[in-house]
């Protein structure tokens, strides 16, 4: 018999239980992190990304709205918007779905690596960590950090506690996260917990695990310092050192997108985020392993960055759930709770496995296709984005200068291309200054004011906001369309 036949009977024979359940739990966590495209970014992305593609270079000037125009605008996260553009060209809005499944995929496994214990174990743990994180898969850039940030952990996991030394990987790693999404400087967060957690836990022995030499803290110092360096590998150069704190100045951020501010706990969708937290709390004291110092720098910097805002919280999920895992192996451990050792699948029970498998695959494709059907996605989209306001807009031709959502502007620039935005999510280019003065236009509290600076004739907002109430009260502005959640208006010829 040759070697390719005996394969095939050999590979049917793998399906133990090992196995059968991490297949099963990212079949199924693909499939939920499947959903059709409604984040209000994404559009921006996408149209930049296709601008590219046509031009063959990087936008240096803003073109997209007119209180920017033609100033200058280096969006550094070029590499993401052509994969973005890439995906929707081939695959229209379920490519974006699908990719943006297949980085969360591929996130949530590299944390999966990184955990300890047998496979019910870190299933629960990784459950809990992706629920948390999931509230702001969308797609996104940010999904590549996500993604990046993993692989980061799981470099620095390899070193300390397995003696595998890759860090050569985390100069280049750190070049093509510069080029990817702003969400670069996670990567010295991360690293500079790292070092910091080494160093004085080595100095104090307070390491779980025994502590770097001071040859390798010294290297990843020379590291982490090169790649600092090598993120002006970039069109906007040396700006990249200095580009993240830019974003964190704006405090319009805080006041208004709810992201930036702090979570919400009314909300349900943050409890997973408390209960990985304090479910690492209780556990980390019951399960009487030595407590590791890297792992609490690493755990309290980025649970104060998710508590600072929101959209931190999947940065905590990385880094946290691993940590769950160490300590609930350890209590286990501890009482005796021990799993009896699974003997190899044979006859019925193996082909059991191969049949709970199909099904459960099976399953999760007959979701994924079904939540990207051409009508799904639409109703979806008609729940979140003005898609009435932009098929009135693109029929009527309205003319005049429009002031617009912020929610809505990285949709309303991708889709109403002829009608040039106020603002949008491009928070680095319009700054606090104009992010501010949109904001007080938006409430009410001088609409008049801006309207007049601006010259605007023409506003989409929503069907339900202070300003839409406002508008309709004024002689000056007449509603030409609404729905249930847009409305459209234009100023009143003198």
């Amino acid at each position: 018999m040759s070697a390719a036949r005996r394969s095939v009977p050999s590979l049917f024979r793998a399906l133990s239980t090992q196995r059968l359940v991490p297949l099963i739990f990212f079949a199924l966590l693909f499939a939920l992190a499947t959903r059709p495209p409604v984040d209000t970014d994404t559009w921006w992305h996408l149209r930049t990304g296709e601008l590219i593609l046509q031009t063959g270079e990087t936008p240096r000037t803003d073109t997209f709205s007119h209180t920017r125009y033609g100033q200058t605008w280096d969006y550094i996260g070029w590499i993401a918007q052509v994969v973005m553009a890439l995906s929707y060209r081939a695959l229209g809005e379920a490519g974006l779905a699908l990719l943006t499944a297949a980085l969360a995929t591929l996130g949530m496994w590299l944390v999966w690596q990184v955990c300890e214990g047998d496979v019910y174990t870190r299933a629960f743990a990784v459950l809990i960590g992706a629920t948390a994180a999931a509230i702001f898969w969308s797609a996104r850039p940010q999904m590549f950090s996500f993604v990046f940030a993993a692989l980061l952990l799981y470099l620095l996991h390899r070193l300390k506690r397995q003696g595998q030394d890759q860090t050569w990987l985390i100069v280049p790693l750190i070049i093509v996260w510069v080029n990817t999404h702003p969400g670069y400087f996670i990567a010295f967060i991360l690293l500079g917990g790292f070092i910091a957690g080494e160093a004085l836990g080595k100095i104090l022995n307070a390491l779980e695990t025994p502590a770097l030499t001071w040859r390798q803290i010294g290297k990843l110092i020379v590291i982490t310092a090169i790649s600092y360096a090598a993120l002006a590998l970039n069109p906007a150069g040396i700006a990249t050192w200095t580009y993240a704190f830019r974003t964190f100045g704006i405090g319009a951020l805080q006041n208004y997108i709810q992201e930036w501010a702090s979570p919400d706990f009314h909300q349900r969708e943050t409890w997973a985020f408390l209960a990985l937290f304090f479910g690492t709390f209780a556990v980390v004291g019951f399960s009487q392993r030595r407590h590791d110092l890297t792992d609490l720098f690493l755990f309290c910097g980025t649970a104060f960055m998710a508590f600072y805002a929101a959209r931190n919280i999947s940065l905590f999920a990385l880094v946290a759930t691993p940590i769950l895992t160490r300590h609930v192996h350890a209590f286990r451990e501890l009482r005796g709770w021990r799993l009896p050792k699974a003997r190899p699948p044979k006859g019925a029970a193996l082909a059991l496995n191969w049949l709970l498998l199909a099904l459960i695959v099976g399953g999760a494709a007959l979701k994924v296709v079904t939540e990207l059907t051409p009508s799904a996605i639409q109703r979806a989209q008609a729940e979140r984005l003005p898609l009435g306001a932009v098929a009135y807009l693109n029929a009527a031709r309205p003319r005049g200068t429009m002031f617009n959502s912020y929610n809505w502007g990285g949709y309303l620039l991708f889709a109403a291309p002829d009608f040039p935005v106020f603002v949008d999510g491009r928070t680095d280019l319009y700054d606090d200054e104009l992010l501010t003065e949109w904001l007080r236009a938006y409430t009410g509290a001088a609409w008049r004011e801006v309207f007049t600076r601006w010259s605007i004739d023409l506003v989409v907002i929503e069907r339900e906001s202070v300003l839409a109430a406002l508008l309709r009260d004024s002689a000056d502005w007449q509603e030409t369309y609404s729905d249930s959640i847009s409305a459209v208006f234009r100023r009143r010829s003198s």
